[in-house]
């Protein structure tokens, strides 16, 4: 639960943010101050471009969304909030779901996501319960690959990959389901040089295991299986990518990690 503060101390911590590369925003956040903040990825391989619908309407900047797009935050109001998205230029959605309660400081994240037998989406509220002084990073696992059910996944330093006798960071990824879950908060990780590893559930074979890539302090980052191939046909067991979606107001797309192992 978010601890209440005075307006004074609210002034003297961001200023110190500030200067160590945060921002109000964050304290607004950490004090549930803000209104609550959305955006969207697509997440279906080779899917058409969407619009996202909030609440029936398409906020601004949110429509004609292609594949590993990813919006920027926009402000909502709180209260029962419906989400969708639907073919670009049309209201009718392709899949739907609903927060039944937007709460001030929240960051809300809806993901298409190719299901089973047609589009699917997936939700994940964020309280954003980050510390006021911590630069750390923030991390969470999304599983939009209906073909590998439950997923283990590993953030190792770069120069050691070697998972035998390690805990996975986000442990059972369901299908449609987040690590740490929905209404909880992010893992927090520190910068550095890093590479990801993906395995089925309980198991210490890499499905997939990614170069090196730098995480940065600050970041709030989205870790996303997504299956290889746009169509049900080629959902084939085990085989995945992950998608790196950055959280904020950038627009910046995701990125789609190599695997590197032999044959993937």
């Amino acid at each position: 639960m978010k601890m209440i503060r005075t307006m004074a101390a609210v002034i003297g911590v961001a200023s110190v943010l500030t200067a160590c590369g945060g921002g109000s925003d964050d304290v607004g956040k950490e004090l549930g101050l803000t209104n609550p903040e959305i955006h969207f990825i697509h997440a279906i391989p080779s899917g058409p471009a969407v619009d996202f619908l909030v609440n029936g309407a398409a906020p601004s900047g949110q429509t004609n969304i292609s594949y590993k797009g990813v919006t920027n935050l926009t402000n909502i109001n709180t209260g029962a909030t419906t989400v969708a998205y639907a073919a670009t230029g049309t209201t009718t959605a392709l899949a739907s779901g609903s927060f039944p309660d937007v709460a001030k400081g929240h960051e809300y994240t809806v993901l298409a996501l190719p299901g089973l037998t047609a589009p699917d989406i997936g939700l994940i509220d964020d309280p954003f319960d980050k510390g006021l002084l911590s630069n750390s990073a923030r991390l969470r696992a999304f599983n939009a690959s209906a073909n590998a059910s439950n997923v283990d996944l590993y953030l190792v330093q770069s120069g050691n990959t070697n998972i035998s006798a390690v805990s996975p960071t986000m442990a059972g990824v369901s299908f449609k389901n987040a690590v740490p879950a929905s209404g909880q908060d992010s893992i927090y990780v520190s910068g550095g040089d890093y590479v990801l590893i993906a395995t089925a559930a309980g198991s210490k074979t890499p499905i997939f295991q990614s170069a090196a890539f730098t995480l940065s302090n600050n970041a709030d980052w989205i870790v996303t299986t997504v299956p290889i191939g746009g169509v049900l046909s080629q959902l084939l067991p085990g085989q995945i990518h992950l998608l790196i979606a950055q959280n904020g107001n950038t627009g910046t797309p995701s990125i789609e990690l190599t695997n590197t192992l032999t044959g993937q």
